[in-house]
């Protein structure tokens, strides 16, 4: 029976309810006294919380991951991470080929709504490029890793510790075992580290930009000519939020939080806080001492996130790029949207101005009502709440100190990051049929 309910799920009601049964399925697992260090059984909201936040890839934590959870438990937390970043059904879909199943045509639509693209044909193919370079650029990052921590941890945890993280800062998930020298302290003792800055870096951004733009550079190299425009538009938004956050930074944080470090710390700094808010959530400077104009960068980058098809969240760079030129030519009263010698579809940016105005009411919404439950600062508030629906996993210090109520807010919010907030709003209505008649037209005053 529960294979025939299955069946009739759309794309979108499937990756849903996949994600809702993972996230079930993690939390029991983390409750076992055997996930947790001293041998206790973990209280449901925090297994709950702790099981939303890695397999939603977002990283924000109720307990320490070094102090509370066993190996077993890490071992849960990785696999809750990998799962959720390359998603329930790139991993489902691998073991079916290991076992040389047919894939059949429902499956290969279930791939084209997880990884996002618009044709259903050439799926598999990309998903094996998935897969493939999922084991590259993670093993690349370990053994990178594994240079710096394997002289300080030894060989064994040098190599677990790589692995870790690697994983962890690919699937833009957050989560660290750095605890093992401070409680939350994340990358802080590595602030000034450009071979331990660079590489979780690398590793955030080549996980963020999308699996579609990464067929599309394996098979024009670096032509940027033949790029799809997809591909265009979000390699040319990652160079510039990388750049110009960077430089923000800087100039921001220059004579405060960065003050006192040497130009290699601030250099490294100033592209870690660039690059982390999109969406991975590692910290190698104190995040609730950044300064006003520190913290107000940080939410809009998180507000954008990364590339669509990818492990990052946020409403995506394409979202902002798209609305951006729309602005643009409205302003310039310019037939059509085009950039790079193309048209944008009139479709693609009524979606893209839905998907900003749900993500705003969804992070409006949950500001207001945490608010309203506890006395915190409004920057504060959206800082956490941002960090949660766009999957980032940076605090400010508010997440030890939210109340049940706020705790499930957040649980909630990191869920609809994770599915895309027009996506679940759209699994509710995917199976129903628009009205053939149409209303007659009449004219509003906009502005």
């Amino acid at each position: 029976m529960l294979r025939r309910t299955f069946k009739h799920l759309s794309g979108m009601q499937l990756i849903a309810v996949g994600f809702f049964l993972l996230i079930m399925a993690g939390t029991l697992l983390l409750m076992l006294p055997l996930s947790s260090r001293d041998g206790t059984v973990t209280p449901f909201l925090t297994a709950l919380f702790t099981a939303t936040s890695a397999s939603c890839v977002t990283g924000l934590i109720l307990v320490d991951t070094f102090t509370h959870w066993s190996f077993f438990g890490q071992l849960v937390l990785l696999l809750l991470i990998q799962i959720g970043g390359l998603g329930f059904i790139t991993i489902g879909t691998a073991v079916s080929l290991v076992l040389r199943r047919k894939i059949g045509l429902k499956q290969r639509g279930w791939i084209r709504e997880s990884f996002n693209v618009l044709d259903i044909g050439g799926v598999v193919l990309l998903l094996k490029r998935v897969l493939k370079g999922t084991a590259i650029f993670e093993g690349a990052g370990a053994l990178l890793l594994f240079v710096r921590f394997c002289p300080r941890m030894g060989f064994a945890q040098g190599l677990y510790y790589s692995i870790f993280h690697s994983i962890s800062a690919f699937c833009n998930a957050g989560f660290d075992l750095m605890g093992r020298y401070e409680p939350y302290s994340s990358f802080t003792a590595y602030y000034d580290d450009p071979l331990i800055s660079f590489t979780l870096c690398a590793l955030i951004l080549t996980g963020g930009i999308g699996f579609i733009v990464w067929s599309d550079i394996a098979d024009h190299k670096w032509n940027f000519r033949k790029y799809a425009l997809q591909t265009k538009m979000v390699l040319s938004c990652s160079v510039f939020l990388v750049a110009g956050g960077a430089l923000l930074f800087y100039l921001i944080e220059g004579n405060r939080l960065f003050a006192g470090m040497s130009p290699v710390g601030k250099l490294c700094s100033s592209v870690f806080c660039a690059v982390t808010p999109r969406t991975a959530g590692f910290n190698t400077t104190d995040i609730g001492s950044l300064s006003e104009g520190g913290r107000l960068l940080s939410i809009i980058l998180m507000f954008i996130g990364g590339g669509s098809g990818s492990t990052a969240g946020g409403v995506k760079m394409a979202t902002i790029f798209v609305l951006l030129l729309h602005l643009r030519s409205t302003l310039l009263r310019t037939t059509g949207t085009n950039i790079f010698g193309r048209r944008i579809d009139d479709g693609t940016i009524t979606k893209a101005s839905a998907l900003l105005c749900t993500y705003l009411f969804f992070s409006l919404t949950a500001t207001l009502a945490i608010c309203s439950l506890q006395n915190f600062t409004i920057g504060d508030t959206l800082f956490e709440v941002m960090s949660a629906i766009c999957t980032v996993g940076m605090s400010a210090g508010l997440t030890g100190q939210l109340n049940l109520t706020s705790q499930l807010i957040i649980i909630l919010l990191m869920y609809i990051g994770r599915l895309g907030s027009l996506s679940f709003a759209l699994s509710f209505t995917d199976h129903k049929k628009p009205a053939h008649i149409m209303q007659p037209i009449e004219e509003i005053n906009i502005g």
